[in-house]
């Protein structure tokens, strides 16, 4: 397995060894972090091989996916595997495929034949047809963490701090209106949970009995796996874990 992304390659290897792997998977997260390679061997994993994978990405010449390029992926899709195991389909820059493209592809996902999977990485997802998200299982993906901290990272932290432990003994009407103040395009909410975790497991080490600080931890992380393999929305869920705290 590739170094990084521990938690999306057990979701899917444990999804795929339970036999409920999705026909349709959707990547997101930030450009550059290994989505790609990521895919390409996790189809490796599941028995794909050349010349059973089909990689589609927009052509130098053009600055988008069109429709001429999904109907050769369904052509692809149409015949039977040829070292009879899975066929997969790996779109990269998925929201570059212009509304024609998204449109014809939304038939492939409808109705995906025998032992196919189909991925759409993207770093972009508002911008891709809802109904298109909809019929893939979302996985997300983040930065790695670096192993020296920066200053800069150190710094950001320091401020979610300084906003976040004010909040713990005061009115939901301020934990909301804290919310509200965070831009989301801008903020990673993984970066807050993280700080918000190790604020807490510090709590936990004073007195390893609170029950409140344990069920904190527990629901910090189980709104980090609804962030990564679901589409819930990161300000409706750093609101439910506040009124927790």
């Amino acid at each position: 397995m590739l170094t990084g992304h521990k938690k999306q390659w057990e979701f899917l290897k444990n999804k795929f060894e339970q036999d409920r792997l999705s026909h349709a998977c959707l990547f997101t997260g930030p450009k550059d972090i290994g989505k790609k390679d990521f895919a390409a061997e996790f189809a490796e994993f599941i028995g794909c091989k050349f010349p059973d994978l089909k990689i589609i990405k927009k052509k130098e010449d053009k600055t988008e996916i069109d429709i001429a390029q999904i109907r050769e992926v369904q052509n692809f899709l149409a015949y039977k595997s040829y070292n009879g195991g899975f066929k997969v389909v790996i779109v990269d820059g998925a929201e570059r495929m212009n509304q024609e493209a998204q449109s014809c592809f939304l038939k492939t996902l409808e109705e995906p034949k025998g032992k196919t999977l189909i991925i759409l990485i993207t770093s972009k997802p508002a911008i891709m047809l809802s109904t298109i998200s909809s019929r893939c299982q979302t996985v997300k993906f983040f930065k790695q963490k670096e192993v020296k901290v920066s200053p800069e990272k150190l710094k950001r932290e320091k401020q979610i701090l300084e906003s976040f432990a004010p909040l713990i003994n005061s009115t939901l009407a301020e934990k909301f209106k804290y919310v509200k103040s965070i831009d989301f395009e801008q903020q990673d909410i993984s970066e807050i949970l993280e700080v918000m975790q190790n604020y807490f497991r510090e709590k936990l080490l004073a007195d390893v009995s609170d029950k409140k600080v344990k069920n904190i931890l527990k629901l910090i992380e189980e709104i980090n796996n609804k962030l990564l393999f679901t589409n819930v929305n990161p300000k409706l869920a750093l609101e439910i874990l506040l009124m927790d705290i």
